[in-house]
């Protein structure tokens, strides 16, 4: 029997587009071939880590399956992550979902709330709507030294730099942390307990999403799967306030990766020009399982809007878009990354 294909995964946040990551992580789990061995997690992509892990621990691939189909059940019961509880469930394709959304009146209404209105505004009544979908992982699973090693981001309001938990300091607050959007949750407070500080948190995806050198550790692989969920590149110009809008969050959201990936980059240059030796520096092997056609057509109402229809899209073109990297790249897991980091940064 060969040897299994190790593998990390860096997972990317982008809400409800996070069951993209559902679908692909559903077809590398039943590969008998892949063995997951450490996860950094970002928002959407922290939940699917933590999913993946506890149920590895619990009940192996099976385990981790069941685990992710729980998570995304409760997921698109909250509906609008906004508050809004108002869901288009027909079928008429992701793209003119994504339209009706947009312009629909519960979502401009609610779009321009989270502008002018603090989360903070609520009092007593806020409420993460995060929170019962975060506490019904098993801790004692997830925290564990057993299984992948998972990392999480979220960003330090005070410093503006990013926190990486792992370990027993992944809680319910870590994980709702790194899925923090300032506009729409209050910043969860953490307190460190070699230091005794508490700190305010928020979206990981502002400092990491997700970051990848926590997997640069020597006991992990060199291959990093990157699950984008976030468009790099769109063809045409935004021009309406909605399409400007969903281009600036995924500029945001995509800046720090592509920082990490232009050192990584770097790092590939110097071990190849022989300015380093190879085994000093980690030689990153990169690739990534994307759907940016699909990701263009939709857009940030779709993120915030977790409606079941739009999920089990995602999920499924998830499903294909790693059954088709597999297919085109399985051979070069351990062998050579797939990402052609010079072109991306020439």
């Amino acid at each position: 029997m060969a040897d299994k294909k190790r593998i990390n995964l860096a997972l990317q946040g982008g809400g409800a587009h996070g069951a993209f990551t559902w679908g692909v992580l559903d077809v590398l789990l039943r590969d008998p071939d892949i063995e997951i061995a450490g996860m950094s997690g970002t928002s959407a992509g922290a939940l699917n880590g933590a999913a993946v892990k506890s149920g590895l621990l619990s009940g192996g691939a099976e385990g981790a399956l069941a685990n992710l189909d729980a998570l995304w059940r409760r997921m698109g019961a909250i509906g609008d992550i906004r508050l809004v509880n108002w869901m288009t469930n027909f079928g008429p394709g992701a793209a003119n979902v994504a339209r009706a959304l947009e312009y629909s009146l519960q979502y401009s209404v609610a779009e321009t709330m989270a502008r002018i209105v603090s989360p903070y505004a609520y009092g007593p009544l806020y409420s993460n709507p995060l929170r019962s979908v975060v506490d019904a992982f098993d801790y004692d699973e997830v925290c564990a030294e057993q299984g992948p090693r998972l990392f999480i981001c979220a960003t330090n309001v005070r410093t503006g730099k990013a926190r990486v938990f792992t370990g027993d300091s992944i809680t319910t607050n870590a994980v709702l942390a790194s899925a923090c959007l300032p506009t729409m949750f209050q910043a969860v407070e953490i307190t460190d307990p070699d230091t005794g500080e508490t700190d305010a948190y928020w979206d990981g995806g502002y400092t990491g999403n997700p970051a990848l050198f926590p997997l640069y550790d020597k006991g992990l692989p060199d291959d990093v799967v990157i699950i984008n969920i976030n468009p790099l590149e769109r063809s045409d110009k935004p021009v309406t306030p909605q399409q400007i809008q969903s281009r600036i969050n995924e500029i945001s959201f995509n800046a720090a990766l592509l920082g990490e990936l232009r050192s990584v980059s770097f790092v590939q240059r110097l071990i190849a020009s022989g300015a380093i030796r190879e085994g000093e520096m980690k030689n990153v092997k990169v690739h990534m399982i994307s759907d940016d056609a699909l990701m263009n057509d939709l857009s940030v109402a779709t993120k915030a809007m977790p409606t079941p229809y739009i999920l089990a899209e995602l999920k499924e073109a998830g499903k294909a878009a790693a059954t088709a990297f597999l297919d085109a790249h399985k051979d070069d897991l351990g062998k050579r990354g797939s990402v052609d980091l010079q072109a991306m940064f020439a």
